[in-house]
């Protein structure tokens, strides 16, 4: 327990000094925030993310030692080792500084924090060997509080809500969240990710073909399924949990592997550092698969491919799953 408590806390405070990061850069003008620092090979790194990124080392260099050292894996970061006195690392952790830059630089929605930390396997350890997640939400500006999550593989997973500004900032709060238990869409948001073209009609008519299966003529008239396309993995692993979202589906690495067959380059999939949290959904009771519908994995890198799928719970699952495989099967991007 004092371990779990230990780790947990590191990366708490690793996504607090993301946060104050934010919340200072916000205060800067649009343009500031948005100008490119330089484009990697796994994503543009802008001026929001690079400036709030530089804070992350000092804190891993002050906590890693007393963990049994620590390597790390984030995008764009050149410092990856931080030893213990033995010269070991202990631990391998996954960070996204900020998952969702392009809402959060607009100061247009929250972004997240992301973390997972594994038992060191060297170039074998993956996704599936997180033994604890961390997920801290960047509000807006105008937003005074934010909401954190966290979990320990097997140990279950907490909430709480943290006051960020005026008198009283740094007080916390229990969140009261929990994933939807409808058997079924019907009123609920529910959505295939489409951010940006090419392949958004492909998309969307895989998920209009998916609602026509799964609700009455009656229900597709009166429009009794919403959408929301929150540009982050965080953010929609967020709205699973707080019971917004039933259902949503990441199938950009597909589309890319798809529209390649027709010379058509697709430039941005979701990466394993997008989805280093989603231990905390899977011990909350999300159902979390791969584009297969198996458990979800996938190297400890940035630039992978990843596909997932997340179901509020088993019912949404059951529900799904069958009809969106064999649309994908039929529109052959499986």
């Amino acid at each position: 327990m004092l371990e779990k408590n230990e780790i947990i806390n590191c990366l708490l405070l690793l996504g607090d000094t993301v946060l104050m990061a934010v919340t200072d850069e916000l205060q800067k003008q649009v343009n500031e925030r948005i100008s490119v620092a330089f484009e990697g090979e796994d994503d543009v790194i802008f001026s929001i993310d690079r400036n709030v990124e530089d804070r992350l080392l000092p804190v891993l260099e002050d906590k890693a030692a007393g963990l049994g050292g620590i390597e790390l894996v984030a995008e764009g970061i050149q410092q990856t080792r931080f030893t213990a006195d033995d010269g070991n690392c202990r631990w391998k952790l996954i960070v996204d500084p900020i998952d969702g830059t392009r809402g959060i630089m607009y100061d247009k929605r929250s972004a997240f924090f992301l973390a997972g930390i594994a038992k060191n396997k060297g170039e074998n350890t993956t996704l599936a060997d997180i033994e604890y997640a961390v997920l801290l939400e960047l509000p807006v500006s105008k937003s005074a509080y934010s909401d954190r999550f966290w979990a320990g593989r097997g140990q279950g997973w907490g909430a709480e809500r943290k006051k960020t500004l005026g008198e009283d900032a740094g007080t916390v709060m229990p969140l009261n969240a929990a994933p939807s238990r409808a058997k079924n869409l019907v009123g609920g948001f529910a959505q295939l990710s489409r951010f940006f073209p090419p392949g958004k009609g492909l998309l969307a008519g895989i998920e209009e073909e998916l609602m026509k299966k799964l609700l009455s003529e009656r229900d597709i008239n009166r429009a009794i399924v919403f959408e929301d396309q929150y540009i982050s993995s965080g953010g929609q692993l967020y709205e699973l949990l707080c019971g917004h979202d039933r259902f949503t589906a990441e199938l950009r690495g597909l589309l890319a592997q798809y529209l390649k067959k027709s010379g058509i380059e697709f430039g941005l999939t979701c990466h394993p550092y997008d989805v280093c949290a989603h231990l905390i959904g899977e011990e909350a009771g999300v159902i979390i698969t791969d584009e297969h519908g198996e458990s979800l994995n996938a190297p400890f890198d940035t630039t992978t491919p990843v596909n997932w799928l997340g179901y509020a719970n088993p019912d949404i699952h059951d529900t799904v799953w069958p009809e969106l495989k064999k649309i994908l099967v039929k529109e052959k991007l499986l």
